[in-house]
């Protein structure tokens, strides 16, 4: 089993509350990224290989954090849920409103995941064990690659990721998810045949006095 770095992508588009608006980076987002990327170089951290989903926001990412495109492997089951289309139909079905700012989503998110876990939103665009499903396949198949990997994805798919690893239940999922910052790292390593995270929401880019206003959730 190969080491995998997780990277959440940088700042999207945070006055979005669809999914086609929301999949683009915004100026911080790139800077995050470009920043990340310095560091990782600094440090002298080599990747056998640079998986990302195939969202605009990741590939940007991957991109200024400085990786060729040629250079990375995109692959859909890495993707993020769709939060927005979920929430849309939360707010449709049950009457849940959908938050407009950070600290709504606080109470917002880890409602919309326990409707969708228990089934209780009629036709998503995946059910929640599918989307499980397609996030350990994802891992299983990159951890079965040589050398260390590098992989730009979601905060969604992130803390699905954390779930499995640790066994946490539904609402300790959204907590994680929460947690999530732009462009943080979060690693896993083979402990006695399992995956366990070693690092989580790491922004050592970000540590800089003149940089901490860039530790983003959202």
């Amino acid at each position: 089993m190969s080491e995998i770095t997780l990277v959440r992508h940088g700042q999207a588009n945070t006055a979005a509350r669809d999914e086609a608006s929301y999949d683009k980076l915004s100026p911080l987002g790139h800077q995050q990224a470009q920043w990340l990327g310095d560091h990782l170089r600094d440090c002298k951290d080599h990747y056998a290989r640079v998986y990302c989903g195939t969202l605009t926001r990741h590939e940007e990412t991957a991109r200024a954090m400085g990786f060729d495109a040629g250079d990375i492997i995109r692959d859909p089951r890495l993707n993020e849920m769709e939060y927005f289309t979920l929430a849309q139909a939360m707010e449709a079905q049950h009457g849940l409103a959908i938050p407009k700012e950070r600290e709504g989503f606080v109470a917002h998110l880890p409602k919309v995941f326990a409707a969708w876990e228990a089934d209780r939103i009629d036709t998503p665009p995946e059910s929640w064990r599918d989307f499980e499903t397609r996030t350990k396949a994802a891992l299983a198949e990159i951890s079965e690659g040589e050398g260390p990997a590098l992989v730009v994805t979601s905060g969604g798919l992130i803390s699905m990721v954390m779930r499995q690893c640790l066994g946490l239940d539904t609402a300790a999922t959204a907590r994680i998810a929460l947690a999530i910052m732009n462009t943080s790292l979060h690693r896993l390593h083979n402990i006695g045949g399992t995956y366990a995270p070693v690092l989580f929401n790491g922004v050592p880019h970000l540590e800089a006095p003149d940089r901490q206003y860039a530790r983003t959730h959202l």
